[in-house]
């Protein structure tokens, strides 16, 4: 078997490689329009997404909104960067933006919406009086709370004016196809970028709770807004009946291709899910222990075992170091086997981001404590400081903007003792 690094990283390029909208988007695409088509979109991958649409229709007219750095060259749909996960004034403004390109629409006029992971953040319009800077603190909050993404984004759709249906609705009567990647355990369209052109039947009052629920504080704004009626829309709502939603790439895709590779170098595969959520460090820790117990059962001369799975972890933050998900996975797991022989894993976040740092990930093995110390590695841990651990060990992932999300890969490879 090639080396253990070498092939995890190849494993996870694999999963990236699949969910590039340059290799899938295109079978997706009907016959351009011969009304007026307007192109919008959020997310990490939307300005790759309308790269990919232009290779297809040619120029087009529209607007979307990226993270910083993930740009694309298009011949006509203007590509707008902004910050995530925590929103700034470019989103403001380039959301405000697609809301005047979708005035005035007819039932004549086409809108391709193209959403990605990471639109919750960019496609930015707070609802009532709430203002920016409310916005990015109940942001920042939640980020930090421990909430399950599901969580977040029903506060996200209850807070704006564009999220929860509310976008498809701003382009009525106009017909709309919704193409989207997913980044979200169990590929919920309404959970995707906070569902922008999907309906949903959660309440404020669902919100109100999920605030309270993490003790986040709550401004007078957001209370006003939270206490009146929605405006998110509901699924039943007869305008969306013009609007059709097509997730084209999905977690389950890019966790068969790795499989497939994986089979093919002669591993024996198992995938634990592609929907795996729950506290990083947690999940972690049962991930160890199933690895050891799979070691344990293995003989010598058996083929090595590979363990996947994605979705999407969370942190609660309670110290102040540079961390993320899967960084803080790998930190846990790595003391978890503490050392033990023969176990290597791999755990990056598709769109090259884990947390706020421009990190993918880290690969574990079993040196990764021997070149510290256990009591290092812990306090690390604690202090939620695992890209900070690991860049000491040179052992992080760094890909650059992979103009994807698919959420997270996570690798666990056992050899028998």
């Amino acid at each position: 078997m090639k080396d253990p690094t070498t092939l995890l990283r190849r494993l996870f390029d694999r999963a990236v490689e699949v969910a590039d909208p340059m290799q899938s988007l295109a079978g997706f695409l009907p016959p351009r329009p011969t009304g007026r088509l307007v192109v919008i979109g959020a997310g990490k991958a939307s300005a790759r997404m309308a790269e990919a649409v232009e290779a297809v229709y040619g120029p087009c007219e529209g607007l979307v909104i990226t993270r910083y750095g993930y740009a694309r060259p298009c011949q006509g749909i203007e590509i707008v960067e902004a910050a995530h996960p925590v929103p700034d004034e470019n989103g403001l403004r380039a959301t405000r933006r697609i809301l005047g390109l979708l005035e005035g629409l007819s039932e004549n006029d086409t809108v391709l919406a193209l959403i990605s992971g990471g639109a919750s953040a960019l496609l930015v319009c707070p609802a009532g009086n709430i203002t920016l800077k409310e916005k990015q603190a109940i942001n920042n909050a939640l980020l930090a709370s421990g909430a399950t993404i599901g969580q977040m984004n029903t506060v996200r759709k209850h807070l704006s004016r564009v999220k929860g249906g509310q976008l498809a609705i701003a382009a009525h009567p106009a017909k709309m196809l919704s193409l989207m990647i997913s980044d979200v355990p169990g590929d919920d369209p309404a959970m995707i970028g906070s569902g922008p052109t999907v309906g949903d039947d959660s309440t404020p009052e669902d919100a109100l709770q999920i605030l309270r629920q993490f003790k986040i504080p709550i401004p007078r704004s957001a209370k006003a807004v939270l206490t009146g009626p929605t405006a998110v829309v509901k699924t039943y709502d007869p305008r969306l009946s013009s609007v059709e939603n097509v997730i084209y790439a999905a977690p389950s895709q890019s966790l068969e291709a790795a499989a497939d590779m994986a089979l093919n170098e002669g591993l024996d595969v198992t995938v634990i899910g592609d929907s795996v959520e729950g506290e990083a460090r947690t999940i972690a820790k049962d991930h160890a222990r199933r690895a050891i117990k799979v070691q344990n059962q293995m003989k010598r001369g058996d083929a090595p075992k590979l363990l996947l799975s994605g979705g999407e972890l969370t942190v609660t933050r309670t110290g102040n170091g540079i961390g993320g998900p899967n960084a803080e996975y790998m930190l846990a797991l790595a003391l978890e086997l503490n050392g033990r022989d023969g176990i290597h894993a791999i755990a990056c976040d598709t769109d090259g981001v884990d947390g706020a740092a421009d990190v993918a990930g880290a690969i574990i093995g079993p040196d990764t404590l021997a070149s510290s110390n256990y009591h290092a590695a812990a306090s690390a841990l604690e202090n939620n400081d695992a890209h900070s651990y690991f860049e000491r060990l040179g052992t992080q992932v760094v890909t650059g903007p992979t103009l994807t999300n698919v959420n997270d890969f996570r690798a666990i490879l056992i050899k028998a003792r």
